[in-house]
C-alpha cells in the first residue's frame, strides 16, 4: 500500500505527445498535483508542475494605504485663475 503522502516519481512524455495532448495534461497536473516532466530524445527539456497554493496575505486593493502623506490643501486648484493660460483673454 502505497502512503498518500508519500512522493511518486514525476511521469515522463515525449514532447510529440506533449504537444499532440498539451490541454489535458495541463489539466491533469493540476487536478492531480503531480508534475509532468516533458522529454526530447529521453532528455528531460521541461517540467511542468501545478501552481503553487500560497496566496499573499496583503491584497492589493488597499496595500498603499499609510504609505503617502498629503501637504497642503488638494481640493484647491493649483494656481489663480489669471495664472492658467487657458482662462487668458
Amino acid at each position: 500500500m502505497v502512503a498518500l503522502n508519500q512522493a511518486r516519481t514525476p511521469e515522463t512524455v515525449a514532447i510529440s505527445e506533449f504537444k499532440a495532448r498539451c490541454l489535458a495534461l495541463l489539466e491533469r497536473v493540476r487536478r492531480t498535483g503531480q508534475p509532468l516532466i516533458v522529454t526530447r530524445h529521453g532528455r528531460p527539456i521541461a517540467e511542468v508542475v501545478p501552481p503553487s497554493t500560497h496566496r499573499s496575505s496583503v491584497l492589493w486593493l488597499g496595500s498603499a494605504a499609510g504609505s503617502a502623506r498629503i501637504t497642503g490643501d488638494i481640493v484647491a486648484p493649483a494656481a489663480e485663475l489669471d495664472e492658467w493660460e487657458a482662462f487668458r483673454s
